[in-house]
């Protein structure tokens, strides 16, 4: 049997709106993570926020798209802010493989994407998810939310499928899955 200690509820997209009165600002501008490629050091960015029906929302066009942690071990609300540099035009990817806590941690460019993307992960009970238009892939990693029981040879044909199609969305980061973690 899998080792994993994983109680995460689905969730919705109410969930991860963020009311643009309720959002920390300086001077009117939002905190952005800025992700460095081949990096784990990011930056922090103020930028004008994109707002619609009186919520933020991921801006393509300006790379500003919307990051969401999700506690896989309870009960609690997601966390949700925003970073530059993934590049994505459209799409979503979600994984549990999130150093040190390995929560679930999605990136995309709309809400429903985004929480379909995390809801794949929690299905599987731990993995790494990508969706796109309408197509969804998911590697389950239900052995702590980082390993698989798998043929290992399937696993990395899998992964190399999922990270293909996460390099489709967009983005030029070398690596989108391990930029996310």
């Amino acid at each position: 049997d899998a080792i994993n200690e994983f109680d995460a509820a689905p969730i919705t997209e109410k969930e991860i709106q963020i009311e643009a009165v309720h959002y920390p600002s300086k001077d009117n501008l939002i905190p952005v993570i800025e992700a460095i490629d081949e990096q784990l050091i990011t930056n922090c960015l103020w930028e004008t926020p994109s707002i619609e029906a009186g919520c933020l929302k991921s801006n393509t066009e300006r790379d500003i798209l919307k990051i969401v942690v999700y506690n896989r071990y309870h009960k609690a609300a997601p966390k949700v802010a925003f970073i530059k540099n993934f590049g994505f035009k459209h799409g979503a990817i979600a994984s549990t493989v999130a150093h040190d806590s390995h929560n679930i941690i999605a990136v995309g460019v709309n809400d429903n994407e985004i929480v379909n993307a995390i809801n794949l992960v929690i299905r599987e009970k731990g993995g790494i998810s990508c969706v796109k238009e309408g197509v969804d892939k998911v590697l389950g990693l239900p052995v702590a939310g980082l390993m698989s029981l798998e043929d290992p040879y399937e696993v990395a044909t899998q992964y190399t499928a999922i990270d293909k199609m996460a390099k489709t969305l967009g983005s030029k980061l070398g690596a989108p899955f391990m930029t996310l973690s």
